[in-house]
């Protein structure tokens, strides 16, 4: 429910998927961005429109009931679960990748 989001500061460029807004929770501020979203994702990515991504490291997030850990890093959002193999970019010594 975007809502219960405001537009936070900054942005970030993906090369492929265009420019990135961030978000927070209208009831958590102090948690910082919690979210991401595309308003204008390249056409390849055109999908992505009006859809929402979270940092599994700022708020609960679940896959089939699994409490989702996150990517390593602060700048990464991935999800990752047990069904998932390393090595995953993010952590110290990944940034050439």
């Amino acid at each position: 429910d975007w809502s219960q989001l405001v537009a936070a500061p900054g942005r970030s460029i993906c090369e492929w998927k265009g420019v990135a807004r961030y978000w927070s929770l209208l009831a958590a501020p102090q948690l910082g961005s919690v979210a991401w979203s595309y308003a204008a994702p390249q056409e390849a990515y055109r999908l992505l429109h009006r859809h929402l991504s979270f940092y599994p490291g700022k708020l609960d997030c679940f896959v089939d009931g699994e409490r989702v850990q996150p990517q390593p890093g602060s700048f990464y959002g991935g999800w990752v679960t047990s069904d998932l193999a390393g090595p995953f970019k993010g952590a110290p010594g990944t940034g050439h990748w």
